[in-house]
């Protein structure tokens, strides 16, 4: 809308026709309204300028003369596709010479951001990991449970429980407990807007700056970006086929760790039940706590899930963190934190300063899908999808490499690692590039290592390739593995 409208003294005095039009051109200029997108009408906007009517009029008559708008009897006038797409000059922002002082946390998070970068489109294939096909999306019994949601009217219109709907957490409690033996109260239940929101709020509650933190190397970084905002200091401890080295824990004083036992992220490896048990004996001599995070135990290809860290003995520093990213949709927004009983209260304190709490109809919607087994039933497709992808990109790699490639991580999970050991490190971003050329997304392993152990693991002298598969069909796999195979050769042979 018109910027100016703000002001109500330029509002009633000097906005003219003129001004309207010129601020709305620069505006439809900047793509404030798309490419043909509606305006509002002019009795609306004339409400909004506090102006007559026919001030607007004249400044859309004008608008429609030059070709920016569209006027229809009727109806709403539009953005002339055209006169956009012609490649007009955007406006420029105003930008200011004013220093904001930052706090020290943003001071810390403009030194290291996360970067989110939009998803390339117009690939064959496009191997980034943490996409879902739409395909598999249970349109139908969402659609149904959030209409039933919709449906049930409230006694009243107001903030509820921070923790989350009780009906929820009593149907998240029973699935936690049939799926990975989790026994929990309901009340240590937090329902966050997904995994990252779970992990902010530890960190916000578990961190100070200087403190330091145990994260696995390689692994996840929005966790480690997330832990560093707040000037803790990450201490990276080395992962192998079995996950995290445990052992090199000895002497490390840190104030908690993040893990993902059940599946390492990125390498895949599922630690075993005696590292388990050292990493919870360390926490409890260092009175660190350890954040388990659960994010894709749905999806084992070869045995049940393993039980989760939360499930076995002093656990009781363990605060367990799921989500529905993997299973339903990451645009949902849902997760869910169990926290240990002596920090519910302060939990729920920390999220209800943050956004009082996850929207409620979604809470309801899937509480419903959780009661009625459709959210299991959907599980259990979906497994059998991202198996059968799978086993395709495993045999198209193997078919196009064969020896020349290895694999990590294919017991579970929705990506698999491998390893080109045609290609040298320093020859990384060439494969990428000619990848991109033949229209093939590929994502290097070698990101999510710690930069301060560049180069110490043998297995970082071949590029690695963070290979996601559960937004391709079979088809694109094949199609996006010869295409690889392509570009692995040329950057090989030169």
């Amino acid at each position: 809308m018109v910027e100016m409208r703000t002001n109500p003294e330029r509002r009633a005095g000097r906005m003219g026709a003129r001004q309207i039009y010129e601020a709305l051109r620069d505006q439809i200029m900047a793509r404030l309204y798309g490419t043909d997108g509606a305006l509002p009408s002019s009795r609306a906007l004339a409400d909004e300028m506090g102006v007559a009517r026919s001030t607007v009029t004249v400044a859309y008559e004008q608008l429609a003369a030059e070709g920016f708008i569209e006027i229809r009897h009727g109806a709403r006038p539009r953005v002339a596709p055209a006169v956009v797409e012609r490649g007009h000059t955007r406006v420029a922002p105003r930008t200011s010479t004013r220093v904001v002082r930052l706090s020290k946390f943003g001071e810390r998070l403009q030194q290291d951001p996360p970067r989110w970068t939009e998803p390339p489109r117009g690939l064959v294939a496009n191997f980034r990991y943490g996409e879902l096909s739409p395909s598999d999306f249970p349109v139908l019994a969402w659609k149904k449970a959030v209409v039933a949601a919709m449906g049930r009217k409230p006694e009243r219109l107001a903030y509820d429980d921070p923790c989350g709907s009780l009906r929820l957490r009593n149907a998240l409690q029973g699935y936690l407990w049939r799926s990975r033996s989790v026994r929990c109260d309901v009340d240590q239940i937090v329902v966050v807007n997904g995994s990252q929101q779970g992990l902010d709020i530890c960190a916000r509650l578990l961190l100070d700056a200087g403190d330091r933190f145990v994260m696995e190397d390689p692994g996840y970084q929005m966790a480690r970006h997330t832990f560093a905002a707040t000037g803790a200091v990450a201490v990276p401890i080395p992962v192998d086929q079995d996950g995290l080295e445990t052992e090199q824990l000895d002497g490390v004083e840190a104030r908690l760790a993040y893990v993902t036992p059940s599946h390492q992220y990125p390498l895949g490896g599922v630690l075993p039940i005696g590292r388990r048990h050292q990493l919870l004996a360390w926490a409890r001599k260092s009175n660190a706590c350890v954040i388990e995070d659960d994010y894709d135990s749905e999806y084992r290809y070869d045995t049940r899930p393993i039980p989760p860290l939360h499930a076995l003995e002093g656990s009781d520093n363990v605060i367990y963190l799921g989500t529905i990213s993997k299973t339903l949709s990451p645009t949902l927004r849902i997760g869910y934190l169990v926290v240990p009983s002596g920090l519910r209260s302060l939990f729920g304190a920390a999220k209800q300063v943050m956004d009082r709490h996850t929207p409620l109809v979604e809470q309801d919607a899937l509480a419903a899908m959780l009661e009625s087994g459709a959210y299991d039933g959907h599980v259990r497709r979906v497994r059998r999808r991202n198996a059968e992808r799978q086993r395709a990109l495993l045999d198209a790699l193997h078919r196009r490499f064969r020896g020349r490639v290895r694999i990590d991580g294919a017991a579970a999970g929705l990506h698999v690692v491998a390893w080109f050991d045609d290609v040298p490190q320093a020859r990384e971003a060439a494969l990428i590039e000619a990848a991109r050329a033949k229209c093939v997304g590929i994502y290097p392993v070698s990101a999510l290592f710690d930069g301060r152990r560049v180069g110490r693991r043998r297995s970082r002298e071949a590029v690695g390739l963070v290979m996601g598969y559960a937004a391709l069909e079979t088809a694109q796999i094949e199609r996006g593995c010869r295409l690889l195979a392509q570009a692995v050769d040329e950057v090989a042979d030169g």
